[in-house]
């Protein structure tokens, strides 16, 4: 399938949120393996081409804006009456032969504000006149203002800006507006499509968070724990993947573990990382659920920066540490909105955490003075997984922290290509 992105962009601004728009479709569409083809105005500077713009997948087409060697100018005709330039029908016929032209190898057409905005009312004409030479071709309209209220009296060529396209999907970012759209048209809202704008969270990240979701899905998981620790026994990394896999097991999350590890001398990081493993499968958690940083390319450690941001995906920080004198990793996952799990047996994490409002459980902990030893009944795995089902219903009640969920889960690059765009484009 080959697709093209017809947005006449005169310039690749980001402060345009458009640009925005086209350019995080374009990378969701090639990561999809689709082949990509954008429509300019030839007014754009090569210049300006940067990031997902200049990349070699992307083939960079410029479309005419010149008649007799003169530039066309863009006039704002978002009136349904009224009377055009002289030029202007000669010149959507001129720009209609350039897109009949770049769009014969096409499948689908996106047509991102060329149909509502009155300023591309002679290329809204012009796509019209190319696509009774492209009879293969389908479009997407996409809508990104409000729609425009249909008027009771309408003249040609204003009218194309409230008439349907045939062979055409009209897609707008929020269901809410999909009435209003179909109304604007005239075309029942079967026709019509919701596609959200994306919040490129990870692509907007540094290369080591990059690195990381190379490795684990870091936008689907339920849950996502990040926990950054010395490879000593006295972090208890052990007890984050047991409970993790308990939390699996009971509640049926989907459940991701980040350990941003680096190497202490009392124990070999490979012994103890097969021990964190092992006791995570003991309790429900799976290979694939958790990953070492240091197993990827950071072996001395993750930058701060990054585990700063990977606090920003994540949502449960679990810290059952054995001593802490402070517990610097708790304020910094709490700035982040992460719901905290904490050993109430140690004084820095109990102070700390009743101040922030965690959730505490009971593991061994080193106190002033003296050790304390935690028994379970019936058993550990019972006391993981009945504190298990609490900490999953106290997240789902938190309104904040499930909207950061949502955000992450529902809003990304991928989701949205494969259950919103991609569908679209497949017919």
């Amino acid at each position: 399938m080959k697709v093209a992105l017809l947005t006449m962009f005169s310039g690749l601004s980001p402060t345009y949120s458009l640009v925005n728009v086209a350019a995080d479709q374009i990378r969701m569409l090639l990561e999809a393996g689709v082949s990509v083809k954008m429509l300019v105005s030839e007014t754009c500077p090569d210049g300006e081409r940067t990031g997902i713009f200049a990349d070699e997948r992307l083939e960079w087409v410029k479309i005419t804006n010149t008649l007799h060697g003169q530039p066309i100018q863009w006039h704002d005709y978002s009136s349904p009456t009224g009377q055009v330039h002289d030029t202007f029908f000669e010149e959507a016929d001129h720009i209609a032969k350039d897109f009949v032209t770049h769009l014969k190898d096409v499948d689908v057409c996106i047509l991102h504000d060329i149909l509502y905005q009155g300023w591309h009312l002679v290329h809204n004409i012009a796509v019209r006149k190319a696509q009774q030479e492209l009879p293969h071709l389908r479009f997407l309209a996409f809508t990104h203002s409000f729609p425009a209220a249909r008027p009771q009296e309408m003249e040609y060529p204003f009218s194309a800006r409230f008439t349907d396209l045939p062979r055409t999907k009209f897609v707008y970012p929020t269901r809410s507006g999909i009435p209003a759209l179909a109304r604007q048209y005239d075309v029942p809202e079967g026709r019509c499509a919701v596609v959200y704008n994306t919040l490129p969270l990870i692509p907007s990240m540094s290369e080591a968070v990059q690195t990381v979701a190379r490795h684990m899905d870091l936008t689907r998981p339920d849950l996502l724990a990040v926990y950054p620790a010395r490879l000593t026994t006295g972090k208890r990394l052990e007890k984050v993947a047991a409970l993790a896999g308990a939390i699996r097991t009971a509640t049926e999350q989907d459940i991701k573990v980040i350990f941003c590890d680096f190497p202490s001398a009392d124990i070999p990081p490979k012994v103890y990382k097969a021990m964190i493993r092992t006791e995570g499968k003991k309790y429900g958690l799976r290979d694939e659920d958790l990953l070492f940083t240091s197993g990827i390319g950071f072996p001395d450690g993750f930058p701060r920066q990054g585990v700063f941001e990977l606090f920003q995906l994540s949502n449960l920080f679990i810290c059952p540490s054995y001593s802490e004198s402070f517990g610097l990793t708790v304020l910094e996952a709490a700035s982040r909105g992460n719901f905290l799990v904490l050993n109430q047996a140690v004084p820095a994490l109990k102070e700390l955490g009743e101040s922030l409002g965690a959730y505490f459980m009971r593991w061994d902990a080193r106190n002033f003075g003296f050790d304390t030893h935690e028994s379970y009944s019936p058993s550990e795995q019972a006391y993981y997984e009945e504190h298990g089902r609490a900490i999953v219903n106290l997240m789902r009640e938190d309104r904040s922290l499930n909207a950061k969920t949502i955000v992450r889960n529902q809003y990304n690059d991928e989701w949205i290509c494969h259950n919103q765009l991609l569908p679209l484009l497949e017919g």
